[in-house]
């Protein structure tokens, strides 16, 4: 069973404070060396010149043979290949308080064969980073997916937490006709309530709100209603949607931490008890821009005169195409759209992701979020995934911390929109 919360992880946490800002996606893998160390510090060096707030990335936990963050081995422990020095000694006294302070958890990722130091040595590593980056003015931003993996630790470890028969998935949408087959397990969700109310959801935020400032979660619609596909089902169409928990692991989890700082995924198909449930938690939305120029869909949120101050607005997320990627496969209907409206906020720039950085910084949303390929003018090649394929799928990766040069010009860019930090 999931420990008790324990004393060390019943805190307040702060409550959410979104000044108007910016920031860069980055996952940790995409950093040159790919893992932490000299060139993560090197990289929030340069968030704060580019006067950035924040810097966001994918999960952190062990990934699964294709390199997914979002099939990873526990939904609480953090994977040892990021690690910048995988053999620094911890002592058994670390050793002992690491275990005392995370026994909500520890105990499962042991016995799943996962080991104890490394994950002593990553908080060492990690606690160092996040101390610096807030020395230089960038918080952090982590990414939490609704489910685990099959198989993972937290499967293993309490089964009675899950359905049988049915997996996660999502209908058709704007990435495949047949639907998105994920396969993970789904919640038992009265199970998971008369686990002494939603304890583990509970223990869930606690460690991630250890790691990370403000937390986006992924596929929050899921908590109105999920997409169940029949076990034996070739295709995600199949499926059908079934009643989730609503608000209740959220205030199960704040009767405990506080407030939560949290940034509602609400892509997909959203209906309005989603809307409902989002704005009653006081979590913002998000809007994508590349959604924003489909000539059959003028009344979403994604639209940038649509966009609101209570959203964090996107050029694209780590499931999109880079900015110039998708600019350069625009057909005349898109680009009959985005051109004028590019008019109506003032924005000329003669390479159009530059434009298009700046049209997501003039959003009345209070963050703006680029991706790191996005300022670099990279193309379709530096994607970082393809929802449905394995293919090429998370190993982008940054030659070189970019030069001082863009970092100027993205700096400029967020101080004209009232974005930038000052320097530290």
């Amino acid at each position: 069973m999931v420990a008790g919360i324990s004393a060390w992880s019943i805190r307040e946490v702060p409550s959410v404070n979104l000044p108007r800002s910016c920031g860069v996606q980055l996952h940790p893998t995409s950093l040159p060396g790919g893992r932490l160390g000299r060139e993560a510090y090197a990289w929030v060096d340069w968030l704060a010149e580019a006067g950035q707030t924040w810097w966001q990335m994918l999960p952190l936990g062990p990934p699964d043979r294709h390199g997914s963050p979002y099939a990873a081995q526990s939904a609480f422990a953090a994977w040892p290949g990021l690690l910048a020095d995988p053999r620094a000694p911890v002592s058994s006294a670390e050793a002992a308080a690491f275990r005392e302070r995370n026994a909500d958890w520890i105990e499962d990722w042991i016995r799943f064969g996962g080991s104890l130091e490394d994950q002593v040595r990553f908080d060492r590593e990690w606690a160092g980073l996040r101390s610096y980056a807030a020395s230089r003015g960038v918080r952090l931003i982590g990414d939490v997916p609704i489910y685990v993996a099959k198989g993972s630790a937290d499967h293993a470890a309490h089964p009675e937490l899950f359905q049988d028969g049915a997996v996660a998935g999502v209908p058709p949408d704007a990435f495949t006709d047949k639907g998105q087959l994920w396969g993970n397990p789904l919640y038992d969700w009265p199970a998971m309530r008369r686990d002494k109310h939603y304890r583990w959801w509970t223990a869930r935020f606690a460690r991630v709100f250890d790691l990370f400032d403000l937390v986006r979660i992924d596929h929050f619609r899921g908590f109105v209603a999920y997409w169940a596909v029949p076990s034996d089902a070739e295709f995600a169409l199949a499926g059908r949607w079934v009643r989730g928990p609503g608000r209740a692991p959220f205030d199960a989890a704040r009767a405990v931490l506080g407030e939560l700082p949290v940034i509602a995924e609400d892509l997909g198909v959203i209906t309005p008890p989603v809307h409902r449930l989002r704005e009653a938690l006081g979590f913002p939305g998000m809007g994508v821009l590349q959604f924003g120029f489909t000539p059959s869909e003028r009344t979403t949120p994604h639209v940038p005169e649509n966009n609101v101050e209570d959203q964090v607005v996107y050029t694209g997320t780590h499931d999109h195409d880079t900015i110039r990627g998708w600019y350069e496969s625009l057909g005349p209907s898109s680009r009959a759209l985005l051109d004028p409206t590019l008019e109506r906020f003032g924005i000329r720039e003669t390479e159009p992701w530059w434009a298009l950085i700046r049209l997501a910084y003039a959003s009345p949303a209070r963050i703006a979020m680029v991706q790191a390929q996005d300022p670099l003018g990279l193309g379709s090649e530096a994607r970082m995934n393809m929802p449905g394929s394995t293919e090429r799928a998370w190993k982008w990766r940054l030659d070189a911390i970019p030069g001082r040069d863009v970092a100027r010009r993205l700096r400029a860019a967020a101080e004209e929109a009232g974005r930038a930090t000052a320097s530290a």
